[in-house]
């Protein structure tokens, strides 16, 4: 398996930039497809960023698309996310996930098809 840590969240007013990292240590890396999700209270956890195991391709939905941007290191077992012209709405908590992939460089969006977790990093984005 491998255990997934995230850090570089914060505090930033609107309009700024974070950028989060997930270190990774366990298993061969680019074995796996990551995402990023996050979950504000009361809110389901959804994704903001996946990418696959070469790091070929990515998606980003919507809310995030033109601000954010996803990327991986393999070399260094790492996973970033970096977060520009950041709004209020995107106050959560931040999740990187992985998912074991043979034989395809697919991304995943689904929550549902990530094995492993992080515990997350609050990102506060104030008005």
């Amino acid at each position: 398996q491998v255990q997934l840590v995230e850090s570089g969240g914060g505090l930033v007013q609107a309009g700024g930039s974070l950028r989060l990292s997930c270190a990774a240590s366990g298993r061969t890396f680019s074995n796996y497809a990551l995402g990023w999700f996050r979950q504000a209270p009361g809110k389901e956890r959804d994704i903001v960023a996946a990418i696959t195991r070469s790091g070929g391709t990515t998606y980003y939905p919507d809310s995030v698309k033109g601000r954010f941007t996803v990327s991986r290191d393999n070399a260094n077992n790492t996973v970033y996310l970096q977060m520009n012209r950041l709004k209020p709405e995107d106050t959560a908590v931040y999740y990187c996930a992985a998912r074991p992939v043979t034989n395809s460089d697919n991304y995943y969006t689904r929550r549902l098809l990530y094995d492993y977790w992080g515990q997350g990093t609050q990102v506060t984005v104030t008005s």
